[in-house]
């Protein structure tokens, strides 16, 4: 049976962290526990991140794993972590919205065209920082089919 993609659990709102690497390992950690990668799949997203940022502009990052992680990933999934205050990805670019992807096979294309739909609208990027409740999440990127 496949799993959701998005759910209440894969979604951490208001969190705290110190650093990138902290961030990234946040996000792919609910990946692990919820069971869409293997444990080494974060290290996989932080070798990613090491390539080439992961930050996509307005407040956004999006880290995922390299090429060749595709093997740690089970199921296709998603991660949302709300960081209020922010966390310097480099550059002075600060994220405060982390979307951890995992796509099994071509799945995370289908996934990635999704979630930009969802960012190119500023106001989703306001709406996913407001939001109080995991459901409220789940409720922007449902919008997009």
């Amino acid at each position: 049976m496949t799993k959701e993609v998005l759910t209440k659990e894969n979604i951490h709102l208001n969190v705290a962290v110190n650093s990138k690497e902290e961030a990234i390992r946040y996000t792919g950690e609910i990946l692990v526990k919820n069971g869409y990668v293997q444990a080494d799949y974060v290290e996989k997203m932080l070798e990613r991140e090491a390539l080439s940022t992961t930050y996509m502009g307005n407040f956004v990052s999006i880290p995922h794993g390299t090429e060749d992680a595709k093997k740690e990933i089970i199921e296709t999934g998603i991660s949302v972590v709300t960081v209020p205050g922010g966390v310097d990805f480099g550059s002075g670019n600060v994220t405060k919205v982390l979307i951890g992807i995992a796509g099994k096979g071509d799945e995370h294309l289908e996934v990635l065209s999704k979630i930009a739909i969802v960012l190119s609208d500023e106001a989703n990027i306001d709406k996913i920082l407001a939001a109080q409740s995991e459901e409220e999440i789940i409720s922007i990127f449902s919008e997009v089919n």
